[in-house]
């Protein structure tokens, strides 16, 4: 019974963000804005709907640690699967704006994350400061995308056609239904989940903390995962790339601000675990980015295998230490001892062989 609900409330996650992206961009384009805005807003932002959905569902229900650990184990997924995956099918163009701009601002979200978490505690004024960065983060993109080139402009022109006027949902009134029942699909998918996420936890005899992380975190980013895919297999790997970048800014800033926010007085309580451990290798991802897609201005396959290796080694160690295996000391210390100085060393090598980036390029 509880992988029927924890299947069907992904189903009702994926069809909801989908019906509500489909909705809510149709409208908006009807109103005549147009699609590079719509792409940088509404399409990013809704492929985080599902994160947003379950994290405020998890705390209306009192489970904290499943929201907070649903957007940590995100934000790693997204860049060391989801990026990893696409560059081993395609090796991934990094925009040099977002090499510049976008990943700057993921990392200071990080950074302001980690640094707000420090007393254990998310408040209700901690969130609001999230919630308030994440509408200027989206000003800040509306006003940059009237300076965005031609190309890029026809690049989601190509992805984002307004509906035509034979379509079905041609109409305002079938496109606010469609935002509708996106809304209502999220909002039981999400509860779903939870409730099938946390009889899971007790099942196995883990906390919340790791299912959030594992389960539950790879789940809601479903989304992401089929867009970068999909935009990879296309040749459309700048937008493989940013949507990445983009969906981990909207879930610190949105995700964790809003549910700050409904969180009331209590706030939300970050466990010692994630503080200690999961909060720096989502910090840490972040930083590889910088590195990784400095080389070049692209994630090559060698790359995108080791980010998926290194998901991998993620996972297996939260499995290891939530069974306590005998196994967790000496894996732990062939990858600090071995597997993450050799990464870093080659990291380097490569920064230093491959020549810096053109100041006046903007591919």
């Amino acid at each position: 019974m509880n992988l029927l609900m924890f299947f069907g409330g992904l189903i009702l996650l994926v069809i909801g963000a989908n019906t509500l992206v489909r909705g809510a961009s149709k409208l908006a384009m009807s109103f005549g804005i147009s699609p590079l805005v719509v792409g940088l807003t509404i399409v990013a932002f809704g492929t985080s709907a599902p994160e947003l959905a379950v994290s405020v569902g998890a705390v209306l229900d009192g489970n904290t640690d499943i929201a907070v650990g649903n957007v940590v184990g995100s934000n790693v997924l997204n860049v060391l699967f989801i990026l990893g995956i696409s560059a081993l099918i395609a090796p991934l163009v990094v925009n040099i704006q977002l090499i510049r701009q976008e990943v700057p601002i993921m990392l200071g979200a990080s950074l302001l994350l980690l640094a707000l978490s420090l007393d254990g505690q998310l408040s209700f004024l901690d969130g609001g400061f999230l919630f308030v960065l994440m509408l200027a983060y989206t000003a800040f993109l509306l006003v940059r995308s009237r300076s965005e080139t031609q190309a890029a402009k026809d690049e989601f022109s190509g992805e984002f056609q307004p509906a035509q006027p034979s379509a079905w949902d041609g109409h305002w009134a079938a496109q606010i239904g469609l935002i509708a029942a996106g809304l209502v699909a999220l909002v039981y998918g999400s509860d779903y989940l939870v409730q099938a996420s946390v009889s899971f936890a007790k099942a196995m005899g883990v906390s919340d903390i790791v299912i959030g992380l594992t389960v539950v975190a790879a789940g809601t980013s479903m989304p992401e995962v089929a867009t970068s895919i999909t935009a990879a297999f296309k040749g459309e790997r700048d937008i493989a790339v940013g949507n990445v970048v983009g969906s981990n800014t909207f879930n610190i800033l949105g995700c964790l601000g809003l549910s700050g926010l409904v969180s009331g007085d209590l706030g939300l309580t970050i466990a010692p675990s994630i503080l200690a451990f999961d909060i720096w290798v989502m910090l840490a991802v972040a930083l590889a980015c910088l590195p990784v897609f400095l080389t070049g201005r692209e994630i090559a396959r060698w790359e995108g295998g080791l980010f998926l290796g290194y998901y991998i080694a993620y996972v297996t160690y939260l499995i290891l230490l939530a069974q306590q295996h005998d196994a967790l000391q000496a894996f732990s210390g062939v990858m600090l001892g071995f597997v993450v100085p050799l990464t870093v060393v080659t990291l380097v090598v490569v920064m230093i062989r491959r020549p810096p980036i053109a100041s006046g390029s903007q591919t």
